[in-house]
């Protein structure tokens, strides 16, 4: 462990370059624990870029924990919509459900607390704690992670328990020494944010500039060269390819949706039919000749036009979505939590984002039939 003196003067100086460098994000602008924790909890996973706009709206949506708790599931998803890993929002309204029964309405303040809310893990609960309160809790993402492993050059698996456990440590040491900056209000919320923030513009994974770094003297990676070969993160996991046909199916200007069950991803969200084909080539009028709605059809009486391919990845998994637009002058039988929409209707369902983009399409090609 580095000593105090060195972690000292690591934070005042990662503090003032903070006081300069730090981004205008909207929710720096307030210390409510709610606006943070919504941040916080939109931006795992997510680009700041795509976070703003969405955190704006939410907030004019569902200004307070009261609204959130109490909001319909149809509403919660749509204004979630786009951002993707939807437990994050189920688990929100149900930790809003949990503050009103168990706080009576008020954010908890103290670290168990909010740990113990659905969807709060320790790097959650430390930036909670931090950012609104000023406590000098630790927190360890993904930028802070790299931070913390370039500077003191840790080689070791970053996911690797022991390795884990140092890192935290070492968060904790950083914060706690700047909760005793003299004259600095704020010093365990900004210390926190500033390693958040030059992780994101300055340490960068790849091309670190290591030359605008307020750390750089101070940094062991820099010092042996071996900044981007750090944090070691194990063996990237091996990616599959997957590949499914939906089926946009019209029947007198109305289209047939259905909405995912619960248990499963992108749980109450709205789809297409589809169904998973292999990588190989197929014919999707026998794929959709075979699905349960499309009973009494055959290949030859089934038109699949190619409207859209869409390709995008959920975790592990890289997808090739093909979509085709089914005109049926027989209206088939609804799937299990089936609905039949106008095109217009269609902007107000919450759609996983695959299939948003084909109801976009679809949208389209049907008026410009017209």
């Amino acid at each position: 462990m580095p000593p105090v003196h060195k972690i000292s003067a690591i934070v005042e100086n990662l503090l003032i370059w903070f006081t300069t460098n730090a981004r205008a994000l909207p929710w720096r602008r307030t210390r409510d624990p709610y606006a943070i924790w919504v941040s916080e909890i939109m931006l795992q996973q997510t680009q700041v870029k795509t976070v703003i706009p969405y955190w704006e709206r939410w907030m004019r949506e569902l200004p307070t924990i009261a609204d959130l708790a109490k909001v319909n599931p149809d509403k919660l998803h749509k204004l979630w919509e786009g951002l993707g890993y939807y437990t994050r929002v189920r688990n929100l309204q149900k930790a809003a459900q949990q503050i009103l029964e168990r706080h009576d309405g008020k954010f908890p303040t103290r670290h168990e607390q909010i740990l113990d809310l659905s969807g709060i893990g320790p790097y959650t609960a430390g930036a909670i704690c931090s950012i609104a309160f000023n406590q000098p809790t630790p927190i360890l993402d993904g930028n802070v992670i790299r931070v913390l492993a370039r500077v003191y050059a840790i080689r070791d698996n970053a996911k690797d328990k022991a390795t884990n456990q140092r890192l935290w440590s070492l968060a904790r040491e950083w914060v706690t020494a700047a909760a005793q900056v003299p004259k600095h209000p704020q010093a365990c919320s900004h210390l926190n944010q500033a390693l958040m923030e030059l992780g994101a513009l300055v340490c960068t994974p790849r091309q670190p500039q290591c030359l605008l770094c307020p750390l750089q003297k101070s940094c062991a990676a820099h010092r042996d060269g071996i900044a981007e070969e750090l944090p070691n993160l194990g063996k990237r996991v091996e990616i599959t390819a997957r590949r499914f046909f939906a089926f946009v199916i019209c029947h007198q200007g109305k289209l047939l949706v259905q909405q995912r069950p619960a248990g499963v991803v992108n749980a109450q969200l709205w789809e297409f039919p589809n169904v998973e084909v292999g990588l190989k080539s197929g014919d999707p009028a026998e794929v959709l000749a075979e699905m349960p709605f499309a009973a009494g059809e055959t290949p030859s009486t089934l038109a699949p036009v190619p409207l859209k391919t869409i390709k995008h990845s959920i975790t592990r998994y890289r997808i090739t979505m093909e979509g085709f637009l089914v005109p049926m002058s027989t209206q088939p039988s609804l799937p299990p939590a089936g609905r039949w929409v106008t095109p217009a209707q269609l902007d107000s369902l919450a759609f996983a984002s695959a299939h948003k983009k084909l109801a976009s399409a679809a949208r389209q090609s049907i008026l410009s039939d017209r």
